[in-house]
C-alpha cells in the first residue's frame, strides 16, 4: 500500500450523488418535523450576529475595505472607457 489516503465513505461519492443523499435527508427531517426552518427574523437575527463578531477584526475591516476600493476605482475607469 502506498502512503496517499484512500477515499472511503462519503469522499467516494460524485458532488451529484452527496448532493441527493442531503436532500433526502432534508425532506425526511421536515416530514418529521425536525429541521428547523428560518423565517426572515431568525435569518435577521443570524446575519447580525455573525456580522458584530466578524467586524470586531478590524484589520480583516480594513484589508477588504481596501480592496473594495480598489474594484470601485477599476470598475469606474472600465466604465468610463466604455462610455467614450
Amino acid at each position: 500500500m502506498t502512503d496517499e489516503k484512500r477515499k472511503w465513505g462519503f469522499a467516494l461519492l460524485t458532488p451529484e450523488q452527496r448532493k441527493d443523499i442531503a436532500r433526502k435527508g432534508g425532506r425526511a427531517a421536515q416530514k418529521r418535523g425536525r429541521a428547523h426552518r428560518f423565517d426572515s427574523e431568525d435569518a435577521r437575527e443570524a446575519g447580525r450576529k455573525g456580522g458584530a463578531k466578524v467586524s470586531r477584526d478590524r484589520e480583516h475591516m480594513a484589508r477588504i475595505g481596501a480592496k473594495g476600493g480598489r474594484v470601485k476605482s477599476r470598475d469606474r475607469l472600465a466604465s468610463s472607457d466604455e462610455e467614450e
